[in-house]
C-alpha cells in the first residue's frame, strides 16, 4: 500500500462494538429474537457447521497424508477440530482483554467479547477448510489449470459470456471463496442465506476480502488481495455484509475490503496448528525422529521463564517414556506458548486492525529469534513432508482425477443436448442447478459439485465415466 493510500486510512476506522452482529446472513432483521434458549446465536453457528454434511465430508478430504492409512494421520475435519480448539482458547484471552480495555459500561458489549466471541472464532475456525475441494491444493491447482487450459471452443464460449470476473472465479478458484459461497449461498432451495450464519461468524471466515478480478496481487501490499475471497455471485451479499458490521473498503479499489479484524486469529490458530501437526504425523510415519522433532520445536522455549522454561519442560519430558507422548506433549506446550504470544501480537496492533492496515499475519509479527525458528519449521516442513513420495503422488492423481472429472461434466453443461452430456447431467444432484440458460451458473454448479466431493468419491466417480471400473447392478 502507497503512503498515500495508508493516510486516508487516518480517518475511517472499525469499531469494536459494530464488528459483530447476531443478523444471519439472507436476512435483514437485526431484531429476530433466537427461540433458542439452550443455546445463543453464535453457539448456534457452531452447531450448524459441526452438523452439516459439508462438514462431516472433510473426514475424506487429504489434509497432507494420503488417505486411508495403517497410522491414523490428519484429515481435514480432525484438523479444523483442532483449529476450532485453538481458536477458541485465542479468542477468549483476547476476547476478555478486549472486554477489559473498553466494555467496562457497555452490558452486551462485555458478554459479548468474553462469552460470545470464542464461539465466533471456534465456528469460523471449523469452517475454514470447508470450501477446498478433494486432495487438498491440488485440487485447487486442478480446477484453475482445467479452466486456464480450455480447448479453444470451449473457452470462446466462456469467452463471450461470462465477464471478466466471473472468468477469474474458475481460473483463480480459491477454496476460500467457495467456503464462503458454501455457507452463505442457497443452492438450488427457496430460502436464501444458505447455512443462515451470523454476520459475524461469515466475515471471520474471508481471509482475502476481495474478488477474483481483483486478487491475486502479489505487488499491492496488501493481504486482503493475496488471494481472493468471494465469487461474482456472492458479491452483494458480501458488500451487504460489511456494511452491516462496519467493515472498511479499501481505496482505489472496487471490490477490496480491510480484513475483518477476528480473521486474524482465526489464520493465527490455522498457523499455529498445521506448522506442528504436520510434523507430528511425519513423527508417527516414521518420516521425522523424536530427535528431528525436538531440535525443531524445544528452542522456542529456550528464552522463556517459569513453566514455559526450557529446563520445566525437559524435566517433564524425562519421566515420559513413549516417544508418541513425547511428541504429543511437545506439541501441546508449543501451541500454549504461541497461543500467548499471539495474543499479545493481536491486542499490540489493536489501531492498525481498526484501521484496516495492518498487512501481516500476527505468526509474522513474533520476535525476530521466533521468527528464524519458524523459518527452520517451515523449510524442513517443505523438504522433509510436502515434497515426501506418498504426499506428491497423491497430488499428481488428484490433479488427474479432478481435471479429469472436470473435463466430462463441463463439456456436459456446455453441450446439454447431447445424448451423453444428458447423462453425465443426471448424475448431478438436484441440488447444483444445471438449466442451460446462465453459462456462469451452470458452470459454477459443476465447480459446486466436483469441489465438494471427498477424495474417495472424486476417485470413485472418475474410475466409472472413464471406463476404468465399471459399476455393478444392484
Amino acid at each position: 500500500m502507497s503512503t498515500e493510500q495508508q493516510n486516508e486510512f487516518q480517518g475511517p476506522v472499525m469499531h469494536w462494538a459494530s464488528l459483530y452482529s447476531d443478523q444471519r446472513s439472507g436476512t435483514t432483521n437485526t431484531k429476530a429474537r433466537n427461540p433458542d434458549q439452550a443455546r445463543t446465536s453464535f453457539v448456534r453457528d457452531y452447531d450448524r457447521i459441526i452438523f452439516s454434511s459439508a462438514f462431516r465430508r472433510l473426514q475424506n478430504k487429504t489434509q497432507v497424508f494420503p488417505l486411508p492409512g495403517a497410522v491414523f494421520v490428519h484429515n481435514r475435519l480432525t484438523h479444523s477440530l483442532e483449529v476450532a480448539s485453538v481458536g477458541r482458547s485465542l479468542a477468549q484471552a483476547v476476547g476478555d482483554s478486549l472486554a477489559d480495555r473498553h466494555f467496562k459500561h457497555e452490558r452486551h458489549a462485555d458478554h459479548f467479547y468474553r462469552h460470545e466471541f470464542p464461539f465466533v472464532v471456534a465456528a469460523a475456525c471449523l469452517a475454514h477448510d470447508i470450501g477446498n475441494p478433494p486432495f487438498g491444493h491440488a485440487g485447487e491447482d486442478a480446477i484453475r489449470s482445467f479452466f486456464l487450459e480450455l480447448e479453444p471452443r470451449q473457452a470462446q464460449i466462456l469467452q463471450d459470456e461470462l465477464s471478466a470476473n466471473q472468468l477469474a472465479d474458475f481460473q483463480k478458484f480459491e477454496g476460500n471463496a467457495n467456503a464462503y459461497r458454501i455457507l452463505s449461498h442457497s443452492y438450488n432451495e427457496p430460502l436464501a442465506g444458505g447455512y443462515k450464519l451470523t454476520l459475524a461468524t461469515l466475515a471471520a471466515i474471508v481471509k482475502y476480502p476481495c474478488n477474483s478480478l481483483e486478487g491475486f496481487d502479489k505487488y499491492s501490499g496488501l493481504i486482503a488481495t493475496k488471494k481472493s475471497g468471494f465469487f461474482d455471485s456472492e458479491k452483494e451479499e458480501f458488500r451487504t455484509m460489511a456494511a452491516t458490521l462496519g467493515m472498511l473498503t479499501l481505496p482505489g479499489y472496487e471490490s477490496v475490503f480491510a480484513r475483518h479484524p477476528f480473521v486474524y486469529l482465526v489464520e493465527a490458530a490455522d498457523d499455529i496448528c498445521y506448522r506442528v501437526i504436520d510434523l507430528e504425523d511425519a513423527h508417527r510415519l516414521g518420516i521425522c525422529t523424536l530427535q528431528k522433532f525436538k531440535e525443531l520445536f524445544l528452542p522456542f522455549f529456550e528464552q522463556e521463564s517459569g513453566y514455559d522454561s526450557l529446563a520445566q519442560l525437559e524435566a517433564t519430558l524425562s519421566r515420559i517414556r513413549d516417544e508418541n507422548q513425547q511428541v504429543q506433549y511437545i506439541r501441546a506446550r508449543w501451541i500454549g506458548l504461541m497461543v500467548a504470544k499471539l495474543k499479545d501480537c493481536f491486542l499490540n496492533q489493536e489501531d492498525a486492525l481498526l484501521r484496516g492496515v495492518l498487512n501481516c499475519s500476527l505468526l509474522e509479527l513474533l520476535p525476530g529469534h521466533i521468527q528464524e525458528l519458524l523459518k527452520m519449521v517451515n523449510a524442513y516442513s517443505v523438504a522433509a513432508i510436502y515434497r515426501y513420495k506418498g504426499v506428491l503422488e497423491i497430488e499428481v492423481a488428484g490433479y488427474h482425477v479432478i481435471g479429469g472429472l472436470l473435463k466430462s461434466f463441463v463439456d456436459a453443461a456446455l453441450n446439454a443436448k447431447r445424448y451423453r452430456s444428458q447423462q453425465l447431467l443426471r448424475l448431478v444432484p438436484q441440488q447444483y442447478l444445471i438449466t442451460g440458460k446462465d453459462r456462469y451458473a451452470d458452470v459454477q454448479s459443476v465447480v459446486d459439485f466436483v469441489s465438494g466431493m471427498t477424495d474417495l468419491y472424486a476417485l470413485d466417480l472418475y474410475q466409472k465415466i472413464t471406463g476404468i471400473n465399471i459399476p455393478e447392478l444392484k
